[in-house]
C-alpha cells in the first residue's frame, strides 16, 4: 500500500513538472493585465484637428472633446475594426444642445437611405459619412457657442455605447 502511495505521488509530481515549464503563447497586442478605464478626453489648444476612433466593439476611444468657441474644428473618424459598414458602420454626429439623444437615435435608426441621419433634421450641427472597418472620414465645421453638446454614432443600436460630450469653452 505504501508503494502505491509513492507511485501515485510520483505520477502527480511528474505531471505537475511536465505542465509547469512551458511558455504560453500570447496573441500579439493581447495582455492579461487589467487596463484601467479612465475618461478619455482631448483638448485642442493650438490644433483644431481631432481624431476619434471607433471599433468593432462599439466604442469610441474618446468620450470627451474640448474646443474653443468660434474655432474651426476638423473631426477625423477612423474605424479601427474589420467589419463591413452594413454590419458595424460608424459615424460621428454632433447634436445641438437640448436634443434628446434617445429620441434622435430612434429617428436615425430608420433613416438607412441617408446613412442614419434623419432627413431635414434641425437637431444636428455636423456629422461624418458612415464608414466600415479600415475606413476614415472627416468633417469640418465652426465650433458652436459655449456649452456642452452630445455626440454619438447614429448606426442603429450604437448610441448607447458610442456617445460622449463635446465641450465648447
Amino acid at each position: 500500500m505504501k508503494t502505491f502511495k509513492y507511485l501515485v505521488l510520483s505520477f502527480f509530481s511528474v505531471l505537475l513538472l511536465a505542465c509547469g515549464g512551458k511558455e504560453e503563447k500570447k496573441k500579439e497586442g493581447f495582455s492579461y493585465e487589467k487596463k484601467e478605464e479612465t475618461s478619455k478626453s482631448v483638448e485642442t489648444k493650438n490644433s483644431n484637428e481631432i481624431v476619434i476612433s471607433g471599433d468593432d466593439l462599439m466604442k469610441f476611444d474618446k468620450t470627451e472633446i474640448k474646443v474653443k468657441t468660434g474655432q474651426k474644428v476638423k473631426i477625423t473618424l477612423r474605424h479601427k475594426g474589420k467589419l463591413d459598414v452594413n454590419v458595424m458602420g460608424h459615424n460621428f454626429v454632433l447634436l445641438k444642445q437640448g436634443v434628446d439623444l434617445a429620441g434622435f437615435a430612434a429617428k436615425a435608426a430608420v433613416a438607412k437611405e441617408n446613412e442614419y441621419i434623419p432627413e431635414k433634421t434641425k437637431d444636428v450641427i455636423a456629422y461624418t459619412s458612415l464608414i466600415g472597418g479600415g475606413q476614415t472620414t472627416t468633417v469640418e465645421f465652426d465650433a458652436p457657442a459655449v456649452g456642452t453638446y452630445d455626440f454619438l454614432c447614429s448606426f442603429p443600436g450604437h448610441y448607447g455605447m458610442m456617445k460622449g460630450k463635446f465641450i465648447v469653452e
